[in-house]
Order: structure tokens, then C-alpha cells, then sequence
């Protein structure tokens, strides 16, 4: 008969592990808790050093719970490898527990651990085999690793389900210390994918994961059980209702994201593998229940799975539309993952925009959510929607995000607006409104760049932009008084400007249609309306009155006397001051401008005090070396390459949107084949453009503008270097105008300054030209067709002369432009075509770009038409005409006699 020490314990005197625990609850204070453990402390020391065998188990449990609560008890280590040597199950039990707990990797005294465990590996118990697999797989070093492989591998084999599970784990520590051991398992673990128990099952996964993960060449040998782990996948979620792996109505969740884990590796770059999972990857997108978080997390996996291998679009479209569900959740967590995900998807691949611009609205809501992160990650997410078609509408909605965002992040926000305003911008006009919100909402916290960046474009703006820009800044600041004096931007860049044109700040409005309220102007008092605020002027972003000299000396002295003036403010506004001097023509004015500099010949401030003396003195010049000394400042070479990239970028966005599909398995038709019908107000293109998409045969047609775009190739004048075709060259502008004011004219009213005339159409050799009575001759064209007359107004004549190449599958057409005004010159001629995706264009310089009254100007142009349809074009002209006035329109013509291509 065993004796039972536990009904002595008592009248022994030792404190029971659960006494122990009483008594360290009863505590008040936490003196007292320090008092009851030392005590304690030192009578387990005490037994250790009597070597009391019968206490030993109790001695080492309470020692165990006081290393819980943070006391240390490494004195109990050696008694944790004593408990382990002993034949009960019990003691062993907690001999590993108190190893695992005490010991790491870096003790010397595991290595006496090492025998032990090789012992308890081989055991014929699989209990004790376990608590040896734990214990390894826990606290292995490298060299224990070496030392106990074999056995590991062996029991990798074993019959016994419960063992070949703990071995796999504990395999998996042995080849992260020890990546050399990894060929050890290869065979094994490989073989551990046809297991049925699904313990094992998800063990093996994890242990090939790993495997990957550290010798990626392995991946390439993996493929071929791809087939085995979708075969698994479908089990898993065609599977009845099993009560041993059910979660929530899920069949073991855990092994299928194990599952979707080993197949996301496995996927990445090989599409004969991904092609495989796409049907499983389906079925388990459409068949998992999303109404709790066991689905959720799955679905999340299968998402995650699909954007990294080769799927196919309408599946990455799923994927896309699961995590719109997941950004409507309810759950914070869930709608973070959502927007972190789509985040990563919107950076790594521009393939899925179409469909995300579908959930644009749902993440445009979560700007506006009470959760701060939430809001954060919308925002990433917001400027990677952006595109030259949806510019206008997110930037509305993030600039009345500005509005209300926190300090720490106006600054970025206010960078990241101007610069996406810039690069996706529809016209000019449209990137100085929005710059001027920006500054108008988050001046005083914008980054320097920002004014630099508002400068360097108003600079290389034509003079009839730079007059609205300074009178649109004159007008804000004018009216908004102490609102605007504490943005510290918006007076910086007021002063430069006014500083710059104050001459043509108080002149006559040099372009009428420019000061009409257009859609810019709309759009931003429209999210002031919303904002529940109201503008305190009316007309405010309509500056259509020039204000008078006096008025504007009034608003600096004024700025200068209140109490928001910086001193950046200050120096900017003496400067404009000096400059005004020489921009001014009324005298009275001009004192005044003198005077508020002398002010400052004693001021604290070092470096305004030296302003206010240096342009002090330099009032005292002759006019004409004053003059010359204020005049304006030269445009930088450098904003000079900053528009052209800008112009470039435009141009490829708007090639991107000519030559994209229209129907086929494009992102957007999978989008709307897999959501059913969808809402017609979740279209982007209605959204935009309020048009209505019908579908025929398989391809979208849409009667709204953009939609003629996507059906249309964009055709123009190469450079006489160079007639190579590619992409890029279709877009090269003829003439003066460069092909995105296209764009500019699509989206919104264009006003972008006439740019440098292109190689070989001015300089020198034009005038030379010119004097000899004609511009340089285009390449020969057809003659002896019909003359179609295509524009006829302002002075200009357009006519178009068309003949049939071969047998109708090109023809040649020669456009030739007239100065119809009798006197004067028409300048800036620029000629830019667009044809329906079916047709080719191959388009000549033109011969000039200035047309005098009898010397007309040609352009030949080649349109190839294989599936002989009618050809219609689009035209765009621009032109200064001979009162100087610019004119820019866009003409659709489609009078070509059907006999040319029949």
C-alpha cells in the first residue's frame, strides 16, 4: 500500500500550494504580499537542502507560482531536473513545467536537461514522449537541436497521431536554430500532407510554412502538392457538420487558414499554380459565413491569398468586394484590417483600381468616423484612389477632411493634397484653386514646400492665371480678415504674388472667362456648405472686380499692424511693399508703400530692421535703376521641368485611359458580372460624368464624354527628330498646346499659359520661313479628294482633304488652315486628333504655327482602317487669334463619304 503524504502535510506544518495562494490574496498591502513570499522562500530553501524527496513536488509547484507573481526562483532549477529523473508522471510533469518556466536556451545547466529528455523521447508512454516534445520544442538551443534530431525525425514516422503532431512542432524549432537540419525532415514532413487527422494535418502545414520560409527553394518542389492542399480546402468547406473541428459553425477554421497560409506561398508568382486554387479559392470566398469572427478571419486569409498569387481578375475583384463588406462591419478591428488591406492592395498593384473605386464612398465615409486610426488609414487609403477622373471629388472630400483633422497631421495631409493636385490635376486653374483651399484651410500648419511649390506653378502660369491667382488671394484675405491673417501660408503667399503682379492685381481683368464661377469654385464652397459653415462673402471665389492701389497698401498695413504677423510674414510683406513701389503708378500710393517701410529702418528683429533700411535706401535711386533693380523675378529653371513632368505624367494618364479595354474580362465588367447589378450611383463613371452604362455584346457603351475617351486613341504631330511609334508618342502635342489641356478641356475649363513652341516649328527658321512667304512643307499628302470643311470661325478655317489609300483600308487626309480675318496673324496654332481604338493615326508637323492672311498653313495626317468602319474624329484646336484673344474648342466631325473605306 502507497503512503498518501498529502493527509500528513497538515500536521507537518507545510503550507499547501493553495493555502499559499489564500494567504497572498489575503494581502492588503503589498508589503504584506513580500512578507508572506519571503517567508515562504526561505522554507522551500530550507527543504531543498534536506533533500526532502516526499516535499519536493509541493516545494517546486509553490515555487512556481511565486516566479508568476515576479519573485525570483532560480534557486529551484536544479530541483525541476531532480523532479524530472523521477519514474512518476506526475513529477515529471512538473519538472518540465518548472524547466520550461526557469530555464532558456542560454542556461549552462539545460545541457544536463539533454540526457533526460533523449530517455523520455524513447519512452514507451506517449504521454511522457510528449512532455519531452514539448519541453524541446520550448527551450532547444542549438545544441541540444544537433543532439536530439534523430529522435524527433524518427517519432516524425511514429504511428501514434498524438506524437506525430508534437514532433512536427518541436521540428519546427529545431530548423529555425539550426537551418542545416532542414533536408532531415523534408521526406517526412511532405508525407505528413496526406494525414487525415487534422491535428497533424495543421502541424505538417505549419512545419512546411517554416520550411519555406527558410529555404525558399523548396517552394518550387512544394507546387506539385498544391493539388493535395486545395483537395484538403474543399474538404474542409464542403464538409457536414462535424462536432470534433466545429467553431461556430465553421469547420476548423484553423487548419483552413493554415491551409490558405501554405497556398498563398505557394501561388506567388506561378500561375499554373495559382490557376489550381482559383475554383477552391471561390468556393471558400462565396461559402463562408462573414456574421462572426471565425468567418471573418477566414475570409480575411482567402483575400489576403488572392491578391498574392496569379489569380484572375474577377477573383481579385471578390477579393476586393469582400473587403468592402468587411469596411461596413460594425466592428472597428475588422474595418481596420479592411482599409490597412486594401491600402497594401492599392500600393502593390494598379491592375484593381476599378474596383476600388467601386467602395470609394464606404472608405470616403470612414474620414468621418469617430475612431482616430480608422480615420488614418482612410486617408492612406484615399490618396491611392486618386486619378486624373476623380481628382475633383476626393479632393473635395479630402480637403474638408483638412478642415477637421489634428494638428500632428494638417501639415502631411496639406503636402500629400498639393501634390497628388499637381499630378493628376484636369487644368491649371483647378491645382491653383485647390492649392489656394489648402492654404486658405491649413496655412499656418503647411510645410514650406507647399508656398514654394504654389510659387514656382503661378509662375510659369499665363498672365491671365497669375491676375486670377493674386485677385482670388487678395479677395480671401481681404475678406476673411483675422481668419485668414492667422494662416501664416496664405500671407506668405499673397505677399509674393501681390509683390510680383500688383500691377496686374489692380489692371482689368485680362480674360473675362477665367473670373466665371466655374466647377472649381463650386465644388469648394459647396463642402463649405456642408460643413455647416457658410462663406463670409459672397463672390468670394469669383474675384471678379479689381481692387484699387490704395486698397491693397491698406490690406499690408493692415496685416502689419495686427497681431497674427510673423515675422516671415512681416519680411514677406516689406518686400512686396519695396516691390509695389515699382508695380504702382499713383503717387500718393507710392508714399505710402515708402513710409511703411521706413517704419521698420529700428525694428528688434535683425533681419527685418535690414530690410527696412535697404529698401529705404534703395527708394533714394533714379527711377530707372529702382525699376530695374523691383522688376519681376525670372521663372525658375526648375518649374520650368517640374510643369514639363507634370505635363508628361498627364499625357501618359491620359494614354492609360485611351487605350484601356472597354470590355472582355476587364476589372470593372468582373465587378459588376460578379455584384449582380449593382447601384447605379456606386458607378464611378456615372458618379463622375452622371451617365448611364449599357452593356452590348460583352463591351460597355456609354454616351458620356469619358466613355468616348475609353472607345478612343489619341493621335498627334510627332517631333521631326523622331517618327518611331510607341505608347507615348501618340501623345506628342502638335503645335503650341500639349496634349493634356485635352484632358483640361474634358474635365473642366483650361487656362494653362501658352507652353514653348516645339522643334522645328519657331526660332530662326520660321522667321526665315515666314519671310519667304511659307512655313516648312509637310510630307506629301493625297490630293484630288473632296474638301470638307471642319471649322470656320474666329479667323480660322479649317478644311480636310480626304483620299482612299489602296483599297480602302487607309486613307490620307491633309488639313490646311486659313486666316479668314483679312489682317493680323493668327499665333499658338496647335492641331490635336483623336480616333475611335479601331482606327490608327499617324499624324505630320505642322508646316507652321502661325498663319498670316493668304499663307495657309498644312498638316497631313494618315488613318489606317483595317475593319473599314466609319471614321469619325475628335478635334481640338487652340489658337490666339488676331485681337490676341485665346481660343481653344473641340469639334467632332464625321463627314467623311463612306465610299473612302467601302
Amino acid at each position: 500500500m502507497d503512503f498518501d503524504i498529502t493527509k500528513v502535510i497538515p500536521k507537518l506544518g507545510v503550507v499547501r500550494l493553495k493555502d499559499l495562494i489564500k494567504q497572498i490574496r489575503a494581502c492588503k498591502t503589498a508589503a504584506d504580499e513580500r512578507a508572506v513570499v519571503a517567508k515562504e522562500s526561505a522554507y522551500i530553501r530550507t527543504s531543498f537542502k534536506e533533500e526532502n524527496n516526499d516535499l519536493r513536488h509541493i516545494n517546486v509547484a509553490k515555487l512556481l507560482y511565486i516566479h508568476m507573481l515576479g519573485y525570483p526562483a532560480h534557486f529551484g532549477q536544479m530541483e525541476c531536473l531532480k523532479l524530472v529523473a523521477s519514474p512518476r508522471f506526475a513529477d515529471k510533469r512538473l519538472g518540465y513545467l518548472g524547466i520550461m518556466l526557469l530555464l532558456d536556451e542560454n542556461q549552462e545547466v539545460l545541457t544536463l536537461v539533454t540526457n533526460c529528455l533523449k530517455n523520455d523521447l524513447n519512452s514507451s508512454n506517449m504521454y511522457t514522449v510528449g512532455l519531452a516534445l514539448c519541453t524541446l520544442g520550448n527551450i532547444s538551443g542549438q545544441e541540444m537541436a544537433r543532439d536530439l534530431c534523430g529522435e524527433v525525425e524518427k517519432l516524425l514516422s511514429s504511428s501514434n497521431s498524438y506524437i506525430r503532431k508534437k514532433a512536427a512542432l518541436t521540428a519546427i524549432r529545431i530548423i529555425k536554430k539550426v537551418p542545416d537540419l532542414l533536408e532531415n525532415f523534408m521526406t517526412t514532413a511532405k508525407n505528413l500532407l496526406n494525414e487525415r487527422n487534422h491535428g497533424v494535418l495543421l502541424t505538417g502545414i505549419a512545419l512546411l510554412s517554416e520550411m519555406c520560409k527558410i529555404y525558399p527553394a523548396l517552394i518550387l518542389d512544394l507546387r506539385k502538392s498544391v493539388t493535395v492542399l486545395v483537395k484538403h480546402l474543399k474538404n474542409l468547406v464542403t464538409a457536414g457538420f462535424s462536432p470534433e473541428h466545429d467553431v461556430s459553425g465553421i469547420t476548423d477554421p484553423f487548419l483552413q487558414v493554415k491551409v490558405l497560409r501554405l497556398l498563398r506561398v505557394l501561388g506567388k508568382g506561378d500561375a499554373e499554380a495559382s490557376d489550381i486554387m482559383n475554383d477552391v479559392l471561390a468556393q471558400v470566398a462565396t461559402n463562408t459565413e462573414a456574421s462572426k469572427n471565425v468567418g471573418n478571419a477566414i475570409l480575411y486569409e482567402t483575400v489576403l491569398t488572392i491578391m498574392d498569387i496569379e489569380s484572375e481578375s474577377s477573383l481579385r475583384v471578390l477579393g476586393i468586394n469582400i473587403l468592402g463588406r468587411f469596411l461596413a462591419n460594425r466592428d472597428n478591428n475588422i474595418r481596420y484590417v479592411a482599409l490597412t488591406t486594401l491600402t497594401r492592395t492599392a500600393q502593390a498593384s494598379t491592375t484593381d483600381s476599378s474596383a476600388l473605386q467601386r467602395h470609394r464612398s464606404t472608405i470616403l465615409d470612414c474620414l468621418r468616423d469617430p475612431d482616430i486610426t480608422i480615420r488614418r488609414r482612410a486617408l492612406d487609403l484615399s490618396f491611392f484612389l486618386i486619378n486624373p477622373q476623380n481628382i475633383r471629388i476626393l479632393t473635395r472630400e479630402l480637403l474638408s477632411f483638412l478642415e477637421i483633422a489634428e494638428s500632428d497631421i494638417k501639415s502631411s495631409t496639406a503636402s500629400r493634397i498639393c501634390e497628388y493636385a499637381g499630378l493628376n490635376r484636369p487644368n491649371k486653374r483647378w491645382e491653383i484653386d485647390t492649392v489656394c483651399r489648402v492654404l486658405r484651410v491649413a496655412g499656418a500648419w503647411v510645410d514650406q514646400q507647399v508656398i514654394n511649390h504654389f510659387i514656382k506653378l503661378v509662375t510659369t502660369s499665363a498672365p491671365d492665371l497669375q491676375q486670377y491667382t493674386v485677385r482670388k488671394l487678395y479677395h480671401i484675405v481681404s475678406a476673411e480678415g483675422e481668419k485668414a491673417q492667422v494662416q501664416e501660408g496664405l500671407l506668405q503667399a499673397l505677399a509674393w504674388c501681390v509683390g510680383e503682379f500688383g500691377d496686374v492685381l489692380v489692371a482689368p481683368n485680362l480674360s473675362n472667362n477665367l473670373f466665371s464661377a466655374g466647377e472649381e469654385e463650386e465644388s469648394a464652397t459647396g463642402a463649405d456648405s456642408a460643413g455647416g459653415g457658410s462663406s463670409p462673402v459672397q463672390g468670394l471665389d469669383s474675384p471678379q472686380s479689381p481692387p484699387t492701389e490704395k486698397e491693397v497698401v491698406d490690406l499690408f498695413e493692415n496685416i502689419l499692424r495686427g497681431p497674427y504677423a510673423t515675422s516671415y510674414v512681416k519680411e514677406y510683406s516689406i518686400t512686396a511693399l519695396a516691390k509695389l513701389t515699382a508695380r504702382f503708378s499713383q503717387d500718393v500710393v507710392i508714399e505710402n508703400c515708402k513710409q511703411l517701410v521706413a517704419k521698420y529702418r529700428t525694428y528688434v528683429e535683425v533681419e527685418i530692421q535690414q530690410r527696412g533700411v535697404e529698401y529705404t535706401n534703395l527708394f533714394s535711386l533714379d527711377r530707372e535703376s529702382r525699376l530695374a533693380l523691383l522688376e519681376r523675378m525670372p521663372v525658375l529653371e526648375s518649374a520650368i521641368k517640374d510643369e514639363a513632368t507634370k505635363e508628361a505624367n498627364l499625357a501618359a494618364a491620359l494614354a492609360a485611359v485611351s487605350l484601356s479595354p472597354t470590355g472582355g474580362d476587364s476589372g470593372a465588367s468582373d465587378l459588376l458580372s460578379l455584384s449582380g447589378e449593382g447601384k447605379k450611383g456606386d458607378d464611378v463613371f456615372n458618379m463622375l460624368l452622371g451617365g448611364n452604362q449599357k452593356k452590348s455584346n460583352g463591351a460597355a457603351k456609354t454616351e458620356n464624354i469619358l466613355d468616348l475617351l475609353g472607345d478612343i486613341g489619341i493621335g498627334s504631330a510627332p517631333t521631326a527628330a523622331s517618327t518611331s511609334k510607341s505608347p507615348t508618342s501618340l501623345l506628342a502635342g502638335s503645335g503650341a498646346q500639349k496634349p493634356t489641356d485635352l484632358l483640361g478641356e474634358i474635365f473642366g475649363s483650361s487656362s494653362s499659359p501658352a507652353p514653348a513652341k516645339p522643334a522645328g516649328s519657331g526660332g530662326a527658321s520660321n522667321s526665315l520661313l515666314d519671310l519667304l512667304g511659307g512655313g516648312a512643307p509637310s510630307p506629301p499628302a493625297a490630293t484630288g479628294g473632296p474638301v470638307l470643311v471642319a471649322y470656320d470661325k474666329n479667323g480660322l478655317k479649317i478644311t480636310l482633304s480626304p483620299k482612299k489609300l489602296g483599297s480602302g483600308e487607309a486613307m490620307s487626309v491633309q488639313a490646311t488652315f486659313y486666316n479668314t480675318a483679312g489682317s493680323g496673324q493668327i499665333q499658338n496654332l496647335g492641331f490635336q486628333v483623336a480616333v475611335p481604338k479601331t482606327l490608327k493615326l499617324q499624324m505630320h508637323p505642322l508646316s507652321s504655327t502661325s498663319v498670316s492672311a493668304g499663307t495657309p498653313a498644312t498638316q497631313s495626317m494618315q488613318i489606317d482602317n483595317p475593319s473599314k468602319v466609319s471614321v469619325r474624329l475628335r478635334i481640338k484646336v487652340t489658337f490666339t487669334g488676331v485681337s490676341g484673344q485665346a481660343h481653344d474648342e473641340i469639334i467632332e466631325f464625321a463627314q467623311f463619304d463612306s465610299s473612302l473605306w467601302s
